[in-house]
Formats: C-alpha cells, structure tokens, sequence
C-alpha cells in the first residue's frame, strides 16, 4: 500500500481538530474560483433539472432553443452562486486555505 492509500484508508483521530478559516477574509482570487466552482456544479443540477421541460408549441423548440437554453442555464449557475448559493463556495474556500495552512 502506498503512503496516499495509507491515509484514504486511515481511522480518524478522536481528538483530530479540523481547521477552519474564516471565509470573510479569504483571498479574491481563492473566492473567484471557489464560486466559479459552485457556479458550474448548479449549472450541471440546473441543466438535469430542465432535461424534461418540453418547449414545443409556435414559439419553441428546433436548435436555436438548445443553444439559448444552455446558455441561459450557464447564467442561472453564475447568478445563483453570486448570490451566496448553496454553500459549496463557502466549503471549498476553507478546505483550499486549510489545505495551504493559511491561518485566520
């Protein structure tokens, strides 16, 4: 067994602290990308949920309707995130700072 399988397959420790960083104090850049991250993975769940609205009738349906439809699915992830989402931004942003150690 290698030295990374030792740790995915280790027994947590009881008293084992987890570090936490307080979110409000995170680089932007850090902050970019976590939201970018969130904002992609609601754009997927978006994306399964709108699989199965049927858009035919005069005015929908054809090519066009797909591509305006991903596109504006592409937006309800961004503005979804920028609005505080669901909390994975805020997740992925303590996990990336605990990661490099950054204390708060």
């Amino acid at each position: 067994m290698n030295p990374a399988e030792s740790l995915m397959f280790s027994q947590p420790i009881a008293n084992q602290r987890i570090p936490t960083v307080d979110v409000r104090h995170a680089p932007e850049a850090v902050r970019e990308a976590a939201q970018d991250f969130e904002a992609f993975f609601l754009s997927q769940m978006f994306e399964m949920m709108f699989e199965g609205v049927e858009t035919d009738g005069p005015f929908g349906g054809g090519h066009g309707e797909k591509v305006f439809r991903s596109l504006m699915i592409t937006e309800y992830g961004k503005a979804t995130a920028a609005r505080g989402g669901v909390g994975i931004a805020d997740q992925i942003i303590q996990q990336m700072l605990a990661t490099q150690e950054v204390q708060p």
